[in-house]
This record gives structure tokens, C-alpha cells and sequence, in this order.
């Protein structure tokens, strides 16, 4: 039976905000090179924040629960 995750709002925001900064340094990049350190910068800071994150130091931050993470944060980035 798979686990439900309940995520930390910060948590889930900070992940669905790396996949969407991921998603215009793409745009940018493909068509200049203008503003991509920006977008660089931005997901340096928000993998810092993931990373980081209090949540991980529970016992619900299993390696389960971060491909968890990932596939809602991408799907509602998506949407």
C-alpha cells in the first residue's frame, strides 16, 4: 500500500517553484542567454531551501517521501 505524504506548505511550494524556475531557464535559454543567471540563481536558492528543509530531519523525510515530493511538486507545476 503506498504511504500518503503530507507535505509542509513551504516545502511543497518551494519544489513546485524549483520545477517552474527550471521550466523558464529552459525557455530563456533556448532562445538567449539574457536572464538565465537569474533563473540559476533562483534554483540555487530554492535546492538550498529543499534541501535544507526541517522535514528532511523527521521521520517522515525518507527517501520514499522525496520522489514523493518531486511527483506532486511537478505534476501541480504542470498545471
Amino acid at each position: 500500500m503506498a504511504r500518503q505524504h503530507t507535505f509542509p506548505t513551504d516545502l511543497l511550494k518551494a519544489q513546485t517553484d524549483w520545477y517552474r524556475t527550471y521550466r523558464h531557464l529552459a525557455d530563456t535559454t533556448a532562445t538567449s542567454t539574457s536572464g538565465a543567471a537569474a533563473y540559476r540563481r533562483r534554483l540555487l536558492t530554492l535546492s538550498a531551501r529543499i534541501a535544507g528543509h526541517p522535514y528532511w530531519d523527521s521521520s517522515a523525510g525518507t527517501p520514499a517521501a522525496r520522489v514523493a515530493l518531486k511527483e506532486l511538486a511537478r505534476t501541480l507545476a504542470q498545471g
